[in-house]
């Protein structure tokens, strides 16, 4: 193919990932961004193929459609309550796709005829041949910490597995581990042929992503998962440099750096620190107040018809979703009481905590599914000066977000935490199966506040009472 068409179409298919990522940023343009970026992969992919005559014109058809199906199917079956979890699986993939990618760059390099007569280096003299040993040692570190990582992610969030493990030491055993596979990574560049080294750097890399993530919990892991996206796209980007293919590298540079950034406004959502989640330490350290020093006999509860009573003469509802809302399944039935509301002259909008649900964005996902106008889902600095003049602020499933614990007590491990400010509403309604604590293990003071009330059961049925109820009224 034509050097020109190839870099051409490269450009192309990079205009078409930073067009797809720009419309990603807004819950309106989100789909179309989605669709540039997939465009502009298949560009680049086909046009790859085609370029270097990797494989024929009729395995490139099969892999577009068994990848397609694959791609469908997966669209399709899995629900979106377990978003975070595909997520998490295809961060791992793209991870272990990079790795294979420097391992088999390095098979190939270290099985050439050049090292076999021992005439030169099989990567090249100078610092290009070092800057190639450079590439592929950290391919394959990011890639392994990543594909380990991720699947760990998964397990954690599929709920497979609910212990939380971790080396001695935490932070400086995984610092100690990176440590050892960066010198084995230097090791590499004085000697590019042992091949025992790049076996080291697997291993460490393996093992770095296992204890990288098994400490963290489920409250922490929007966080991971906005982090471990960043290590795909950076593995992807050094993956670029190995095989010189400069659309990889600009694709894998936008994904490590728009993961960075998402990581970062995560951090400061959940008052982590970024250098903790490098680290994988992420919980607080303080002290954990009882539920019944908390509650004590002060939490009130309400029926549907009495909740539905209080919305009829509302003016202004403020939704508040949360992962209960997911896994109940009642995005629709939210919308529904929404509709009725406003045909009742009612204003209501959506709160929108960063990391509400399991992983950036989850909540915008499953609302967007119910068909909920973008304009009503409102950011949490644009809703929090508005909760004063809310009557009524109707949580669903959301804890450690709306705690005030984290606002008040300096000496709660939540403290400092930026949360949605449902407490100063006039009346709270708080839709929840228990009083038992979000992630964090933590009792919630609004539940326990004179003006908040609470409904127990199941999310949806709630909601769904709630609206047959206002209909009558």
């Amino acid at each position: 193919m034509n050097l020109t068409v190839v870099n051409l179409a490269y450009l192309a298919a990079a205009i078409l990932f930073i067009l797809g990522i720009k419309g990603l940023s807004k819950p309106k343009t989100a789909v179309r961004g989605n669709m540039l970026s997939a465009l502009g992969m298949l560009v680049a992919v086909v046009v790859t193929l085609f370029d270097r005559s990797i494989v024929s014109f009729e395995y490139i058809i099969a892999g577009v459609l068994i990848g397609s199906i694959i791609g469908g199917l997966m669209a399709v079956k899995v629900r979106m309550t377990s978003m975070p979890q595909m997520v998490a699986i295809l961060n791992g993939f793209g991870g272990g796709a990079s790795l294979a990618i420097a391992l088999a760059e390095y098979y190939a390099k270290t099985h050439t005829s050049v090292t076999e007569l021992m005439t030169a280096s099989p990567f090249g003299v100078g610092a290009l041949g070092v800057i190639a040993v450079v590439a592929i040692s950290l391919t394959v570190l990011i890639g392994a910490v990543t594909l380990t990582g991720s699947f760990v992610a998964f397990a954690k969030l599929q709920e497979l597995m609910k212990k939380d493990y971790g080396l001695p030491g935490g932070p400086i055993g995984n610092g100690l581990l990176l440590l050892v596979g960066l010198v084995a990574a230097v090791a590499l560049c004085i000697d590019p042929t042992n091949a025992t080294l790049i076996i080291v750097i697997v291993v460490v890399g393996l093992l770095l992503g296992l204890f990288l993530v098994l400490p963290i919990g489920g409250a922490d892991m929007p966080v991971v998962i906005a982090l471990l996206n960043s290590y795909s796209g950076i593995a992807a980007a050094f993956a670029g440099f190995i095989l010189g293919n400069t659309v990889l590298i600009v694709a894998g540079s936008l994904v490590g750096t728009s993961g960075l950034i998402l990581t970062k406004i995560m951090c400061v959502a959940m008052n982590r620190s970024l250098a903790n989640v490098l680290f994988g330490k992420m919980a607080g350290s303080g002290e954990i107040i009882s539920a019944d020093e908390v509650y004590g006999g002060k939490v009130k509860s309400a029926g549907a018809e009495e909740v539905a009573m209080m919305l009829g003469t509302a003016r202004r509802v403020v939704i508040v979703p949360g992962f209960g809302m997911a896994m109940a399944q009642a995005q629709h039935a939210v919308r529904e009481l929404a509709d009725v509301l406003e045909a009742h002259g009612c204003e209501v909008e959506y709160a929108i905590h960063p990391v509400a649900g399991r992983m950036p964005g989850h909540m915008n996902v499953l609302l967007a599914e119910a068909e909920v106008p973008y304009d009503k889902l409102v950011e949490m600095e644009r809703i929090n000066p508005t909760f004063e003049d809310t009557d009524v602020a109707i949580v669903i499933g959301a804890n450690d977000v709306t705690n005030p614990m984290a606002r008040e007590d300096k000496g709660s491990p939540i403290y400092g935490m930026p949360i949605l400010n449902v407490d100063k509403a006039k009346t709270v309604i708080v839709i929840k199966r228990s009083l038992s604590p979000g992630f964090s293990g933590l009792p919630n003071p609004l539940f326990a506040m004179d003006h908040t009330y609470m409904v127990y059961g199941d999310g949806k049925k709630a909601v769904i009472d709630i609206t047959a109820h206002l209909d009558l009224s």
